[in-house]
Order: structure tokens, then sequence, then C-alpha cells
């Protein structure tokens, strides 16, 4: 069947994903006949016609999924948890479409199809979580994107906003979805029955577009002027994005995914009340976005159905309204509030995700009800208000089995004893990173036995960390950065470290020696030493002469 290829690498290992799914001879030979069959009519264009092929051997369930790639521009790399939370929200996969019960939520069934869709050669991944191998980030090939694009035209799956295009209201109005790259042109979106709007945005600044009934400014002919041509710029720039909120926010009253992916914003805009007329809603992300103010509508306290928010904005008020969102999955809170605010989540007991908590801005007991946490980022403070000297180990902190990831960022030193206390309840997590100034490293009895990864930087740790960290059973990935350890020796003993495959030291300043027995790290694959000024390298390169960076 390769033959039918003509040499070209792309069909050779989507072809080869095709036949990777079946698991009989005569499924293969039913592959080869529709490759003559396609390759017959393919009239010079046989990359394609094997592309084609690839898509209509989808299974039913997948080809949703493979469509909804369209909605990502040229080159765009992909980050699967975004692509998974848009999946679910906008229904595209259920707990439904697995009836054996192997699932425990939504996310786990969207995530095998997205493992579904790597082995079938349909994406690139570029990026895969080192502990679970799942796929973490991928693009897609020029002419596998061709085949998306042109298929979801066809099937009038979304509509994509570009330089390139000019539509009137009439032709779509029966658009359910649409994804604007690049706007350039002037256009009108007339579409109250439109379910999606992601904007993936590269400003242009000659030409503004309109929404609705809001106009478009050109603004080249003051170009010369250089003053006057920032000012302009920024107070049009101003009056574009709220001609665009406006509109969405009080006339798209269907929306269930509403979806900002641009850059950092130049030019802040102000989030009106009227978002809360957007009730349908399950996807909200304004990550990146800046805000004319410092305060979020309250009005977000309407929007009950969501079950992703991420507010991943400059330093703003968010008002007490989150606890009413009982549906949510995923939260993303700004990574600094500002000082007004103090956030109850106790009610949030469906909770997978939460990025940006802190101590200062939420309450630690509510943590203790999120069960189903799998994903927990503190940045900020993180203290234990109202505890004894002698903390109580029957209280944890986290009540959940699932959680599996744990992040600590924070610029203030973090008391042992509270973090002690948190990562004893965190008994089933594999990945630990901890980015903040501790005393000593936590004891083996705290430390989960499933870590797989851990990433301590700027820890400033007296002792020897090597002697706690060898022993844990699983760990495969550890990295040590930015001063984490200040003394001057550090010792691995024979046993020690049975399954690490890739150590990284960087920027250990005070190291001078690194002693390792033989028989440690047998499975070291690969070592990186960056950085580390004082260090004897001579030892080390007689060691890991093979695999040192």
């Amino acid at each position: 069947m390769v033959k039918h290829c003509a040499g070209l690498p792309l069909a050779i290992i989507v072809l080869g994903g095709i036949l990777a799914t079946k698991t009989s001879l005569d499924e293969w030979k039913r592959v080869s006949e529709n490759v003559k069959l396609y390759m017959n009519r393919s009239r010079g264009q046989g990359t394609m016609q094997v592309l084609a092929l690839s898509y209509d051997d989808l299974p039913a369930y997948l080809r949703p999924c493979f469509l909804y790639l369209s909605h990502y521009p040229e080159d765009y790399v992909i980050w699967a948890p975004r692509l998974i939370q848009l999946w679910v929200a906008e229904g595209i996969v259920s707990l439904k479409d697995e009836g054996d019960g192997e699932w425990e939520v939504t996310e786990d069934v969207a995530e095998h199809y997205l493992m579904e869709l790597a082995e079938r050669c349909m994406i690139q991944v570029r990026d895969r979580d080192v502990a679970t191998l799942k796929v973490k980030t991928f693009q897609m090939h020029d002419l596998m994107r061709d085949l998306c694009m042109s298929q979801a035209k066809k099937d009038n799956f979304l509509f994509i906003v570009d330089e390139s295009n000019a539509c009137s209201s009439s032709t779509m109005r029966r658009i359910r979805r649409i994804s604007a790259h690049k706007v350039f042109e002037t256009h009108r979106i007339e579409c109250p029955n439109l379910r999606s709007l992601s904007f993936f945005n590269t400003t242009n600044l000659g030409k503004l577009f309109k929404i609705g009934t809001h106009l478009a400014y050109e603004i080249a002919p003051f170009s010369r002027l250089p003053c006057f041509w920032d000012i302009f710029v920024t107070y049009v720039h101003f009056l574009k994005a709220r001609g665009i909120w406006v509109y969405i926010f009080t006339n798209l009253k269907l929306l269930r995914v509403l979806n900002w992916e641009g850059p950092y914003g130049r030019t802040r805009c102000k989030l009106m009340g009227d978002i809360g007329n957007l009730i349908h809603l399950r996807f909200l992300s304004l990550n990146k976005l800046k805000f004319k103010g410092s305060k979020l509508p309250s009005s977000l306290g309407n929007l009950r159905c969501l079950q992703t928010l991420d507010l991943q904005v400059d330093r703003i008020h968010v008002p007490d309204v989150i606890w009413r969102m009982e549906q949510l999955r995923h939260l993303y809170l700004p990574q600094e509030c500002d000082e007004k605010t103090k956030l109850k989540l106790g009610t949030l007991r469906n909770l997978l995700t939460l990025v940006n908590f802190n101590t200062k801005n939420c309450y630690l007991k509510d943590l203790s009800n999120m069960t189903n946490l799998r994903q927990l980022a503190i940045c900020g403070p993180f203290k234990m208000e109202g505890f004894n000297e002698k903390l109580d180990e029957n209280l944890p902190i986290i009540q959940g089995k699932y959680l599996h990831s744990l992040a600590i960022y924070s610029e203030e030193e973090i008391d042992p004893r509270h973090l002690n206390h948190l990562l004893s309840s965190c008994a089933s997590i594999y990945k630990l990173t901890l980015y903040a100034k501790i005393s000593k490293l936590p004891e083996l009895r705290y430390l989960s036995s499933n870590l797989a990864y851990i990433v301590l930087r700027g820890c400033k740790i007296q002792e020897d960390p090597m002697p706690t960290l060898e022993q844990l059973p699983n760990l495969r990935v550890l990295e040590l950065i930015y001063d984490v350890f200040l003394g001057k020796k550090m010792f691995c003993s024979a046993q020690g470290f049975p399954k690490l495959e890739t150590l990284s030291l960087i920027h250990l300043s005070k190291l001078e020696q690194w002693k390792v027995d033989e028989g440690a790290m047998p499975c070291l694959g690969q070592l990186e030493i960056n950085d580390c000024s004082h260090l004897d390298m001579g030892p080390i390169r007689q060691r890991f002469h093979k695999i040192l960076k």
C-alpha cells in the first residue's frame, strides 16, 4: 500500500495510523481496496486522497472532535487541556458516548479521544505529560489542517473570519460556530443562534472591524502624526473592544462558548454588567485581556451553567459570586487579585482544576469540599490561620483522592508545618512543583509514593535533599533549579533513585561536590548540569559522560 502514497511521508504516516486501528487481515484488505479506490479518483492529488480516507475511516464519535480543530489558525500550538474543556462545554464529548462505566468524568473520555487522533497520526504531538504520557500540546500538519477546514466548511461546522473573506448577514445566520483569526475588513456578524465564538486576535492597525451595527474605523491617514496617532489608536481600540463586547452581551444570548485566545491585550476594555445575559455559557475565557477599571461585574454570578471560567488577567477585584457557579469544573483565578477580593468556593464540589488559589483571597477550608479536585495550583501566600502549634493530621486540607498535580508559587516563605500538613492529604499526587522558599524539605512520610515528577525552584534548602528524594520509588523526573540547595555537598546512595530517568541541576551556585555511589540512578538517561559554577565536574563527567548534556 505504501506505493500508493507516492513516497510522501505524511501520507505514509497517516495510512499507518489507519492500519494501526485494524485488528484483522480482512480489515487490512478493506483498507487496501479503499486506498486503491481513492487513488483512482485522485487526479494527481494522491496525498489528499489518503488524508480524505483517514477522515472517512474515523468512527462517528471522533469526526466532530477532528472538525473542531478547524478553529485554530495555521501552525497554532494547541493546548490539549483547553481543547478538552471546549469539547466538553459544547457537548461534543460526553460520558454517554462510553457506556461501560470505564471513565469517571467526561474529560477522561475526551482525553481518550485525543489519544485516538494522535494514534491515527491526524495530529502531531509536540509535548506529553512526563508522568502519564498524556498529550499536552500538539499541532496540525498544513495538509491535514486543509482537509479539516475543507470538511468543516462542507458540513457547515464552522465559519472562520479572517482577512480573506467578507460575508453578509444572510450567509451567516445559520452559523453555529465562529472563529476569528485575523480581522482586517469590515464584517457584520448577525447570528442570533450562535453557540460558539472564539478570538485568535492579531490586531491590524490599519483597519478595524465592526460587529452588528458598529462602525469600522479607517485610521491610516493619521499615521504622519506620531503622538496623535498613539492616542487615537488607543481610543479607537477601546471603542472597538467596547463595541465587540456590547454586541456579544446583548445580541448573542445563546452562546455556550466565549473564548479569547489572543495575545496580551494592548488596549484596555471594559467588561460590562450585560455579560450576565449570557446565561447559557458553559465556557468563558478572558485570559490575557486587560480591563478598564479594577473590578469585574457582579453579574458574572448569573452564569450558573459555566463549566470553565478563566480569569487569568491583570490585577483586578473579583466579586464574591463564583460560589453560585456550582457546575464549574475548571477555575482559573487571576494571578493577583485586588486586596478586597475574598472568595467563597466551598460550593464548587464538581471542580477538577483550580489555578491561582491563595489563602489571602480564598478560604483554605473550602478545599476540603472539592472532593473531585485533580489539579491544584497555589499562587501567592499559603498560610493556615487558626491551627494550633501541633497540627491535627486527622483534619486533611484536601479530602478527595483524585488530586494528581500540586503546584505552589509563592514569594513568601512557607512554614514547613503547613506544607507538610498540605502534602499529607495529597496521597495520590504524581506531580509536585514548588517555587517557594522553605527552610527544609518535607519529610519522606509526607511525600506521596506515587510522585513521578518533582520540580523545586528557589527553595533555598540548607540540608541535602537527595537522601529524602532518592527514596521515592516511582520518581522519574527531578529538576532542582535556582539555589534550591544552599549547601556545598550532595550525596546519592547506591540504592537511590531506582526509576529516575531525567535529572536537571540548574544554577546551584553553592554546590561544590556531588558524590554518586555505584548503583545509584540505574535508569538515568538524561542529565543536565547548567550554571553550577563551583561544582567539580571531573568525577561527574567520568561517571556520566554518555548522557551528560
